[in-house]
């Protein structure tokens, strides 16, 4: 029998946008695809803001609906349109301001040293910091795009968003986030001009129209709430740990596969090969020797990828929808992976799928789905792969809500299974990432044995309050 939560919710309240004329935006491949997953659900611990938490509120409310001016579509609810003549449906956002929410929480007894302890896992109580916990996307027809919890603790504010993916990507999601940020430091005083933040794009693209087609994609569905894969029994246990990655073991992890591509005579692979890429195929190979994988079994690596810039002609940097794709390494069994081919050539394989997701390629998966339209192609789980999502070039640390910048980034439990790897930025800056794997218990017993993982690994620090 669990224990009761130390977060107790002590008043909800709905945020509406300044009125606009109403308006729909349809959605479209990527973010179809989307309406089985979960939630994005993230959030940012900071020391106590210098008032009391009932006017950290306010001053969040009215900064929020400041922010909405410009992200409207946030405000608004999923809607579904049938389609008589020809059948099916099309999903949209409704634009009408029907609002988000901000739930105020208190934690008793609970503290920095509690949710971001040195070297251990990452406590379960993280995930009660979250709104909209069971929520799926497709759920948005009928629940906020968006909502965030301000749990007071003993010592430290945590924010935590809970973000509809159907609507847009984290590079967009973030981008909102650093909008609202920015305001609310205005408001204070602390940003005496603000940014000038490019606007965001809503028109949404498609593979025949690219960005200039906004016209609603027609599902061969009737009805779509049979078609969402919800979880039917609660999700295996796991464990989650925060990876520190200095720019400094980053860079002696990238020399370390040029120097054994160059001794397999792969140059091309050798000056190619990026920080991401060693990070990732250490991780790989970690992975696959913890959960002790037959010799001949194939594995492979995935992650996602932004398609903005990789688009012709690209997308603008500020277009606001899905627009990433899941990239894949070729097969390999898991005696060349840990062995006959080792560190360097999974880097290089990495290197390699991420370079083969071009024009082309986005397109192809793009009419493939089309033909063929799945709503649940996002649960990715492998239980002899990974997969990598998130990025450390989210400017996370970068959202200042007015009282300094956050003191730690973390996640709540949707959109996690075994082998998940989602990644941040490092609290320094500079070039260093933190990892969150998620990974069975038995599996992650064995990481913490992997002596070649933890050699590149830093130790957790707690951060230091700024003055």
């Amino acid at each position: 029998m669990q224990s009761p939560s130390p977060v107790q919710v002590v008043s909800r309240r709905t945020v509406n946008p300044p009125p606009r004329p109403r308006e729909r935006i349809p959605l479209t491949t990527w973010d179809l695809s989307l309406l089985s997953a979960d939630y994005i659900q993230k959030g940012l611990l900071f020391a106590p803001p210098p008032f009391p938490t009932a006017r950290l509120v306010d001053h969040l409310e009215a900064s929020l609906a400041d922010a909405l001016a410009a992200y409207y579509p946030v405000a608004g609810r999923l809607a579904t349109d049938q389609h008589r003549d020809g059948g099916g449906c099309s999903v949209s956002v409704d634009c009408a301001g029907q609002g988000v929410e901000i739930l105020q929480a208190v934690a008793a007894g609970v503290g920095i040293a509690n949710v971001i302890p040195p070297d251990a896992d990452v406590p379960r109580v993280v995930r009660s910091f979250f709104p909209l916990d069971d929520a799926v996307n497709y759920d948005g027809h009928h629940r906020p795009l968006f909502a965030v919890q301000v749990t007071e603790l003993a010592d430290a504010v945590f924010l935590a968003f809970a973000y509809n993916h159907a609507l847009s990507d984290g590079t967009a999601f973030w981008d909102f986030i650093a909008a609202w940020a920015e305001t609310a430091r205005a408001m204070l005083g602390r940003s005496a001009i603000r940014r000038a933040l490019p606007p965001p794009v809503f028109v949404r693209w498609s593979p025949d129209g690219g960005a200039a087609a906004a016209a609603p994609v027609v599902l061969p569905y009737a009805d779509l709430a049979g078609l969402i894969a919800r979880p039917t029994q609660p999700p295996p246990p796991q464990r989650e740990r925060m990876l520190h990655f200095t720019a400094e073991s980053l860079e002696a992890l990238k020399d370390r596969a040029r120097q054994e591509l160059l001794a397999a005579g792969d140059a091309a692979g050798a000056a190619g090969v990026t920080k991401f890429q060693a990070m990732c195929s250490l991780l790989w190979r970690c992975f696959v020797s913890a959960r002790r994988v037959s010799p001949e079994q194939e594995v492979v690596f995935r992650a996602s990828a932004n398609n903005r810039a990789r688009l012709w002609p690209p997308l603008p940097a500020a277009y606001f929808g899905n627009a990433i794709g899941a990239v894949s390494t070729e097969p390999v069994r898991a005696s060349e992976l840990l062995a006959e081919r080792g560190h360097g050539w999974g880097a290089a394989a990495v290197g390699r799928a991420v370079a083969a997701h071009d024009d082309a390629g986005i397109r192809a998966r793009a009419a493939a789905w089309a033909a063929e339209p799945g709503l649940s192609a996002f649960r990715l789980f492998d239980p002899n792969g990974m997969f990598v999502s998130s990025s450390p070039r989210f400017d996370m640390y970068g959202c200042d809500f007015g009282w300094g910048k956050p003191l730690a980034a973390r996640s709540g439990k949707a959109n996690k299974y075994d082998g998940k790897v989602s990644l941040f930025p490092g609290r320094e800056g500079g070039g260093s990432i933190d990892a969150e794997v998620v990974l069975a218990p038995e599996h992650m017993a064995a990481v913490e044995l992997d002596d070649e993982l933890w050699a590149a690994v830093s130790p957790d620090v707690l951060p230091a309050r700024e003055g």
